[in-house]
């Protein structure tokens, strides 16, 4: 029997994931996602978004061996998998040492992993689909609990499609929005001057085997209809996932309703295929609203007061170039403006009340805040001030 509390735990490590990192909580539960259904993630984006710093986090937390190097076409297969033993091979002995090196890892990251060389790739797919190592004569079962890849860009070449279809979850990360810089800037000065916070809470491998296999008690009897015709309209937009891929969504929708503390699967649930169903970068928005249509969730008030906000934001400019001179077209504009800007507020606060989301409420109220400001500076300006 399951408690409330076992589940509770799966949200502590959440937080503790993304502590140290600002705006980073999303790449944080990909990760978490990955590490429940004993899966793989891709994290595509420009270097210096954190990735590798999440990743040696997550092995911190969970206290698991981790192995991360950086792959270029002219890496060799012994950077990664051990060089071979010279001594044994004097007696005629094919050893590889693999002290150290990916065999021995659980959790493995690496960086560029698209540019590595077919010998690398090829021996990467069956480590990761079969949890086997083949050296030489030599079959090896390694410790591996999930990979984790990173790229600049989606993989183009055909030879790649392989490897980029064992990501199970893939997610497109995305530098921090200009409201975050300065926390970044803070959090960042804190860093170079402490280094990272070890983790409050360490988990040892039994826990975490058992949250893997607690994916598999998750009911899916309120949503099975609702995923289906997701299914279908995503089909309908030529957004295609294959029968494994679908089959395998199952468990990563599991693993959110845990990290949620449900043992129940709900619509919002379904959301995760949002890391599941893209392949190139345009499908990463294009899956969002999707779901978000389908699903109404709060990501789809979120798009839109983001709209929303940068013409705000558009409007404050142009009244602050504004002539203060006092005639009849400058006064008429300005009260022109005044409305548009009070029916826009009404706008984001029939949002803010549709949406309980904090993060849309926390939104709203920003450009709520913003639209109040330029009105008093209209009135001021009116008024001759």
């Amino acid at each position: 029997m399951i408690n409330k509390d076992e589940l509770m735990i799966l949200q502590k490590i959440l937080n503790e994931l993304s502590k140290p990192f600002v705006g980073r909580e999303e790449e944080a539960k990909v990760i978490l996602l990955a590490l429940l259904t004993k899966e793989h993630a891709v994290l595509i984006g420009e270097p210096g978004t954190a990735k590798s710093a999440l990743i040696r986090r997550a092995a911190q937390i969970l206290n698991m061996k981790c192995f991360m190097y950086l792959l270029t076409k002219y890496t060799e297969p012994a950077e990664l998998f051990g060089p071979l033993d010279i001594n044994a091979l004097k007696d005629g002995k094919y050893v590889r040492i693999t002290s150290h090196k990916l065999p021995e890892a659980e959790i493995a990251f690496l960086d560029e992993i698209f540019k590595a060389n077919s010998a690398i790739l090829n021996t990467l797919l069956t480590i990761m689909n079969e949890r086997l190592f083949y050296d030489g004569y030599t079959e090896i079962r390694v410790a591996l609990w999930s990979l984790f890849g990173a790229s600049n860009e989606v993989p183009q070449e055909p030879e790649l499609e392989a490897l980029y279809d064992r990501f199970l979850l893939r997610h497109y990360v995305k530098p921090l929005p200009d409201d975050l810089w300065k926390q970044l800037l803070r959090k960042a000065w804190d860093i170079e001057r402490f280094g990272y916070q070890q983790p409050e809470i360490i988990i040892d491998r039994n826990t975490l085997d058992k949250m893997h296999g607690m994916v598999f008690e998750v009911s899916f009897s309120g949503v099975e209809s609702k995923l289906l015709k997701i299914f279908s309209v995503l089909e309908s937009k030529n957004i295609h996932l294959t029968d494994r891929r679908k089959g395998k969504a199952l468990k990563v929708i599991a693993a959110n309703a845990l990290i949620n503390g449900r043992l129940q699967a709900v619509e919002e649930d379904l959301m995760v295929l949002k890391y599941i169903a893209p392949h190139d970068i345009d499908d990463f928005e294009k899956v969002n609203i999707i779901l978000s249509e389908e699903l109404k969730t709060p990501y789809k008030y979120l798009r839109e007061l983001e709209e929303i906000g940068v013409s705000v934001k558009e409007v404050g400019n142009y009244i602050a170039s504004f002539p203060s001179i006092n005639s009849r077209f400058v006064e008429y504009r300005l009260l022109e403006i005044y409305r548009d800007l009070e029916s826009t507020r009404d706008r984001v606060l029939a949002m803010m009340r549709e949406s309980n989301d904090e993060k849309v409420q926390k939104k709203g109220m920003e450009i709520v805040e913003q639209i109040n400001d330029i009105l008093d500076k209209i009135k001021r300006k009116i008024e001759g001030r």
